[in-house]
């Protein structure tokens, strides 16, 4: 009998103590990292959504406050003279019909794309879902890099002379790096994911299609007002001379650095 019992209580000391190991592989600090990632997640979704609403909103009715049609920001670019943009704002002002811009509305309009670009479907991306899409053209940098710089001269060169310029192909609203995001070589300028990303686009479009200086542009800001909408959206109305204290409820950046 007493031997029985013995058996019986270190049977359950070890079932006790197998289960404590479980527990314990737990740690405090893979408990704090688990919380972490959970909370950009959330926090990165109730960015996507709040866009999304405002989106939902301002592009219902494709309309300025004038009454003016908005075809999502298009308007003529064979004009643009690239030389002649110095800022970040005199690219919005070149690529954007921000004439029509009365209101926050009409900038997000006008400013915010969605669904698909023609060269999305190759890359993997798509305006509907900015943060994948950060990701995504993020990694592809340093390798598109190499590849136009081997094979396409060309291309590199038309990139390198465009991106070299302060027309806000950077991503210089999260890490301050101003309208040029490259050095000498062509490498970032930054570390952050949005640099590289915005990069991509521009050198991606650059080599392998027939897009023109001022369209590729164009796609820059559209990629640049996604990942920092109140910045982006804030910089339309201030260069159509509109209202700007409405913009609060807007994300500052989509996506982490």
């Amino acid at each position: 009998m007493e031997e029985h019992e013995s058996k019986e209580i270190k049977k359950h000391a070890a079932k006790h103590h197998k289960r404590h190991r479980e527990e314990n592989i737990v740690t405090k600090p893979v408990a704090a990292l688990m919380v972490l990632a959970i909370l950009v997640v959330l926090f990165n979704q109730v960015q996507i959504n709040s866009i999304s609403k405002m989106l939902e909103h301002g592009i219902s009715t494709k309309t300025s406050s004038s009454g003016t049609p908005l075809l999502a920001g298009e308007k003529d670019l064979s004009s643009i003279n690239i030389d002649e943009l110095k800022t970040t704002g005199h690219t919005v002002a070149a690529v954007f019909p921000v004439e029509n811009i009365k209101t926050p509305d009409d900038a997000m309009a006008i400013m915010f794309p969605t669904g698909t670009p023609d060269y999305g479907e190759e890359l993997g991306v798509s305006y509907d879902d900015p943060v994948s899409s950060l990701s995504v053209l993020a990694r592809m940098y340093r390798g598109l890099k190499d590849e136009v710089q081997k094979n396409n001269p060309e291309a590199w060169h038309r990139f390198m002379s465009l991106a070299s310029k302060p027309v806000g192909i950077s991503c210089e609203y999260c890490c301050g790096v101003g309208p040029v995001g490259i050095d000498k070589n062509g490498n970032s300028a930054c570390g952050c994911q949005h640099n590289p990303a915005l990069l991509t686009v521009a050198l991606y479009l650059t080599a392998y299609t027939d897009y023109t200086d001022g369209e590729i542009l164009r796609e820059v800001m559209r990629w640049k007002t996604l990942f920092f909408p109140k910045k982006m959206i804030e910089l339309g109305m201030t260069v159509a001379g509109g209202d700007t204290s409405a913009l609060d409820n807007l994300p500052g950046m989509v996506g982490g650095c």
